[in-house]
């Protein structure tokens, strides 16, 4: 296992790392517990040309500004003021491209994961959705804007890999506000995998 290094984060092609993060393990580090899980489901945000991004139309705010950083760190929000949602940064400076962990199976620390969400591994709904990955492992806003190279979370090669044919691509969840960009298909998800967030259906 490898863990992947700046220069991956520094990708401009944003569809690429969404579909190459599958597979990849996410790591997190939490006083001194040590959680983990392999991405099965992810979404892509192609920065200030991009509806349903953050940072569409070079929009920059206190909690948006982690994204127009160089790759490899990490963007955790709350959403609707409940689940913390964790992206990964890439790209270089000042072009705000993400990409959102929409969903994982868990691999290492597999207790500690029953532990935070207080039901078995075996129900998928341990850590499919982007909010049960960020309580799956620990993840709230003491993570966000946390380089991605460093010993509290970070993302590694394991060699799972997967085909096209194993890829599904559909338009991403919860974006309607975006107009024609809703429709983009820019979610992506292992085929078959049960650790997959609603709706999975293609």
């Amino acid at each position: 296992m490898k863990k992947l290094d700046k220069t991956y984060y520094s990708n401009q092609d944003v569809l690429f790392l969404a579909k190459d993060l599958l597979g990849k393990v996410l790591v997190t580090r939490i006083n001194g517990e040590v959680t983990s899980g392999i991405i099965t489901e992810t979404e892509a945000y192609a920065g200030v040309t991009d509806k349903a991004s953050h940072a569409y139309g070079g929009r920059r705010t206190n909690r948006t500004e982690i994204m127009y950083q160089a790759g490899g760190v990490s963007y955790v929000y709350l959403c609707y003021g409940i689940h913390y949602l964790f992206n990964v940064v890439t790209f270089i400076k000042d072009e705000p491209h993400a990409i959102l962990i929409r969903a994982v199976e868990p691999l290492a620390g597999k207790d500690i994961i029953e532990k935070r969400r207080n039901r078995s591994i075996d129900k998928a709904s341990v850590s499919a959705g982007p909010g049960s990955v960020s309580k799956a492992l620990g993840i709230d806003l003491s993570l966000n804007a946390k380089d991605l190279t460093g010993q509290e979370i970070w993302i590694e090669d394991h060699g799972f890999l997967f085909n096209d044919n194993e890829i599904v691509a559909t338009p991403r969840v919860g974006v309607d506000y975006a107009g024609d960009h809703a429709l983009l298909p820019w979610r992506f998800f292992v085929r078959g995998n049960r650790y997959i967030s609603k709706p999975n259906k293609v």
